[in-house]
């Protein structure tokens, strides 16, 4: 059983209730469809205007008259509209934000599909085929809020290489790919700490997790370095319990014989399955030159430190991506 229908098979057993904002986004409702014809979800709520969402519902061969589908209209007046209004001015009130305008932003359809998951109306969002990554951040970071003891919230993509000899069975976690551009060493150790449960979550497996740099064990001089030292030494106060290590080099992570060279005496050389890396355009070159050149499968972005299951979608994603990541976040939730 592979990673998506191992999450697909987690997801149907579960039976949790998810919401999709974009629901008048046509690749949103196909893939809304498949997961009902799949019994992924136990309900679906489908945010937008009835009529318009009705109209691309048909064009995908979707009837919403199954008491799987629920379509709320975010712009009606009504008791939830205020409920949730209420609940974002005490949520927001330490910046300014007033009954009247909370009652505007509630309106608009990631806002309201974040705090149906706040609230517990929801079980879970995903979001982004017609939305920016920074504004289903945005809405995420000020409704859903992070988990206690988290401060900055991040991503992951579990990648799955063909030659299984690599992580668990070929699955492996890298972080973070999607996020933070420059993170500092503080958010650095709370990427891989993420990083470390959504290994536990996702992969089902203990972590053994490398954190990458050019340099192994100071092998190389340069703030860059320093800077995955600094955050190594934060993860080991924070959680002892973790098989972290590092500075390392991405072949002494990976490859026994490299590791017998550079790093002898880590419990994590050579055999890592979760890798972080020291920012965004490392990580997010890293995953995808994995993606082509290895044929791996790359499932992600997934949120991580958030409260709840939330996540973001590419805008240039297929139907299938669509189905996959939702049956993770139904799996999850």
């Amino acid at each position: 059983m592979d990673f998506v229908q191992r999450q697909k098979f987690l997801a149907k057993k579960n039976q949790k209730h998810l919401v999709l904002p974009e629901g008048y986004e046509l690749r949103t409702l196909k893939a809304a469809k498949i997961l009902m014809e799949e019994g992924i979800a136990k309900r679906i709520t489908l945010l937008g205007d009835p009529k318009e969402i009705e109209a691309i519902a048909f064009e995908a061969g979707l009837s919403l008259e199954s008491n799987f589908f629920q379509v709320i209209n975010p712009r009606d007046p009504g008791d939830t509209l205020e409920q949730y209004a209420q609940e974002y001015v005490r949520l927001r009130q330490h910046k300014g934000k007033t009954i009247e305008q909370a009652r505007i932003d509630m309106q608009k359809v990631l806002n309201f599909g974040c705090m149906m998951v706040r609230l517990g109306d929801a079980d879970c969002i995903v979001a982004g085929a017609d939305h920016t990554t920074g504004d289903v951040l945005r809405a995420g970071f000020e409704i859903i809020k992070t988990a206690p003891s988290v401060k900055y919230a991040s991503s992951c993509f579990v990648m799955d290489v063909p030659d299984k000899s690599f992580g668990a069975d070929g699955l492996m976690i890298f972080a973070d790919c999607a996020t933070i551009p420059d993170p500092t060493a503080e958010q650095l150790a709370e990427i891989t700490i993420a990083a470390c449960e959504s290994c536990k979550n996702f992969l089902r497996v203990e972590p053994i997790c490398a954190m990458l740099s050019f340099s192994t064990y100071g092998s190389a001089n340069h703030p860059n370095v320093d800077k995955v030292i600094e955050a190594v030494r934060l993860v080991k106060t924070k959680r002892p319990d973790l098989n972290v290590d590092g500075e390392m080099q991405l072949d002494a992570a990976l490859s026994s014989s490299v590791a017998k060279k550079k790093a002898p005496m880590s419990p994590v050389a050579g055999k890592a399955n979760t890798l972080i890396f020291p920012d965004l355009q490392s990580g997010n070159i890293g995953y995808k030159l994995v993606q082509r050149f290895a044929k791996a499968g790359a499932y992600g972005p997934f949120m991580q430190g958030f409260a709840k299951p939330i996540s973001d979608l590419s805008r240039g994603a297929t139907v299938d991506d669509i189905v996959n990541t939702c049956a993770v976040m139904l799996a999850q939730a």
